[in-house]
């Protein structure tokens, strides 16, 4: 482990220009003030420091004292390392401590902490492991959501407005139930906020959206939806099932990419390395969830006997498995701006389509009735979702690969 021989010998600086101590330097600028003169190494030998200020003899405790919290919970070098890099300490900046990078860095802080008593030594955690209680949950909504399409599609009239809002509610609730537990699950375990209030409006746009748009744009809907697949206002079902199923697959996908990443995190040596490790295994995450999303949609569309559609789906469920992803390790905020874009931009596609039949209003809908014409409603969900998703795949590729996404949580108190 570098640096723990020299913790107490002093170092010359690299020239006039090197910062020393005074000044209110912080700790992570701070450098070892003492020199010794290279034409009397004897008399220097012989000459004792005068009780040296800690903090710029021995920056490493300076920044251990400032970092203290992180320390006393940390249980690996990897959440020193995972923390430091969240509060902004690079590689570059390790080197003004003697180390040539923030992993080598934490290194040195658990070793001193756990050698000090400061903190108590533990042993490293582990990868994440399956647990049945969160694969159980996530495999709810879609047998939930099975259940109620076969029950729509079995009853008539009252009795299958009775079932599908059965269905509707159970499959609600077992959603939630699954995304409180397991690798999908919040970091914080606070209220779900604005994304599930426009996911859930994403969703039923699935469901209900292109055929009102496509009813819109003929001059109706003339009548509410029946539920029926060939109605003046048809459901499309398909794909609300495929994204319910695709429920276990997108937590077991989670899980992997948590697990493979910690192992990365234990391997890697600088920030660099880990992000060039990680990179790659969040795109194979990604596409391997859009190849099991697409069995699963070919699978329903047969079952079903509707047609598939592939790119709404498959940009949908891409969307909503990166803004989930990203809600799980703790960022929160980006996914919930862009659902609510993307939510925002279909409602106001439908919108403009009725506002349009306002006198000296016809010409609003022109974009939209164009798009619906020529490729069909479709296009306007695949369209916002598919931009949606694509922004938050480079955000990801950005944020994922941090060590501080994978820092062990934190214990309850």
């Amino acid at each position: 482990m570098s640096g723990l021989g020299e913790l107490d010998r002093p170092e010359t600086p690299a020239g006039p220009g090197a910062p020393g101590a005074r000044g209110g330097v912080g700790p992570e600028q701070a450098t070892s003030p003492a020199t010794t003169s290279a034409s009397d190494p004897e008399a220097a030998a012989d000459r004792k420091p005068a009780a040296p200020r800690r903090g710029a003899a021995d920056p490493v405790k300076a920044l251990m004292h400032r970092h203290r919290e992180l320390c006393e919970r940390a249980v690996d070098p990897l959440e020193i390392a995972a923390g430091l890099e969240a509060h902004g300490i690079t590689d570059r900046t390790a080197t003004r401590f003697r180390h040539r990078d923030v992993f080598s860095l934490a290194e040195e802080m658990y070793a001193r902490a756990s050698r000090d008593g400061d903190a108590p030594p533990s042993a490293a955690p582990a990868a994440p492991r399956a647990r049945a209680d969160w694969a159980l949950l996530t495999l709810l909504p879609g047998t939930l959501c099975a259940a109620a399409v076969a029950a729509v599609h079995l009853t008539h009239g009252q009795s299958r407005l009775f079932a599908a809002a059965a269905g509707t509610l159970a499959v609600a609730l077992a959603l939630r139930a699954a995304l409180r537990r397991g690798p999908l699950s919040r970091p914080d375990r606070t209220a779900p906020g604005r994304a599930t209030t426009w996911t859930t409006w994403l969703v039923a746009y699935a469901l209900l959206g292109n055929g009102l748009l496509d009813g819109a744009v003929a001059g109706g809907p003339d009548s509410l939806p029946t539920g029926a697949a060939d109605g003046p206002w048809p459901l499309t079902a398909t794909p609300v099932l495929a994204l319910a199923l695709a429920c276990a697959p997108a937590a077991w996908t989670a899980h992997l990419f948590t697990a493979r990443a910690r192992r990365k995190l234990a391997a890697s040596r600088d920030l660099e390395d880990f992000a060039a490790a990680v990179r790659p295994l969040l795109l194979g995450i990604f596409a391997l969830f859009l190849g099991v999303l697409t069995v699963l949609l070919t699978v329903c569309a047969a079952a079903l006997d509707e047609p598939a559609p592939y790119a709404e789906t498959l940009t949908l469920g891409a969307l909503l498995f990166l803004a989930r992803l990203l809600t799980a390790h703790g960022f929160a905020y980006a996914p919930a701006v862009v659902l609510t874009a993307t939510a925002t931009l279909q409602a106001a596609a439908l919108a403009v389509v009725f506002t349009s039949r306002l006198p000296g209003c016809g010409l609003l809908a022109v974009p939209v009735e164009t798009l619906v014409t020529t490729w069909g409603a479709g296009t306007v969900p695949t369209l916002a979702c598919g931009v949606a998703a694509l922004a938050l795949l480079v955000h990801a590729t950005r944020k994922l690969t941090r060590a501080s996404a994978h820092a062990p949580p934190e214990p309850s108190r």
